[in-house]
């Protein structure tokens, strides 16, 4: 089955209850240690989870879990655009791809500090290239907290990139629900007319089990 069938077979009220696939371990900036996660998400009884960390996929090499039925791989990139720092998820990747490989940190401060990760902001083309590359598909996260007076327009043109979908499926919640400019029904709207891939996530950054 491809990534985006997969993907695709997620119901839109799974992803408050049975998917999670925005989640970040103590590799970048989260704090909970990535195999914990994966057990974590097993308590819930969670079907589809995706440890995306940023510009890192250290935790799919070092894991005792990577391959576990209800772990899709996935990586988030710090990307740049239109005067904007914009997030675009990669999902179903082959973690050994050189081209992908070549757009990940460095090192730790590369995944872990925020203000390191916007100064090296990668190019959004090259960034869903090389997701494409990897085998994978390219999302872009969160989208209601991008500033810019026409969201339509500015998907539009990671669409003409690759693009393949956007975070739908998010609750806003946290500094999130304060920094957003639009609505997920917006979101929902441009999905449709650009066919694209629709996926959810909290973007989980600590404990899975309250």
């Amino acid at each position: 089955m491809s990534i985006k069938t997969k993907i695709n077979n997620i119901k839109e009220e799974d992803y408050f209850k049975k998917a999670n696939l925005h989640i970040h371990s103590n590799l970048s900036d989260g704090k909970i240690d990535f195999d914990e996660l994966i057990k974590q998400a097993h308590k819930l009884g969670l079907t589809h989870i995706s440890i995306t960390d940023h510009n890192t996929i250290k935790g799919y090499y070092s894991s005792k879990f990577k391959d576990d039925e209800i772990l899709i791989k996935g990586v988030e990139f710090d990307c740049f655009m239109n005067f904007c720092p914009i997030h675009i998820l990669g999902y179903g990747i082959d973690i050994n791809n050189k081209e992908l490989n070549e757009l990940c940190a460095k090192d730790e401060k590369h995944s872990k500090e925020d203000i390191t990760r916007i100064f090296y902001s990668r190019n959004p083309k090259k960034t869903i290239d090389a997701i494409h590359c990897a085998g994978g598909i390219a999302i872009l996260a969160h989208p209601c907290c991008y500033w810019t007076f026409n969201l339509d327009k500015f998907i539009k043109k990671l669409v003409d990139m690759g693009l393949d979908g956007v975070e739908v499926y998010y609750p806003y919640d946290r500094f999130r629900g304060v920094v957003k400019f639009h609505s997920r029904k917006k979101v929902f709207k441009i999905a449709e007319k650009y066919n694209l891939i629709k996926t959810g996530g909290l973007d989980s950054h600590g404990n899975l089990i309250e």
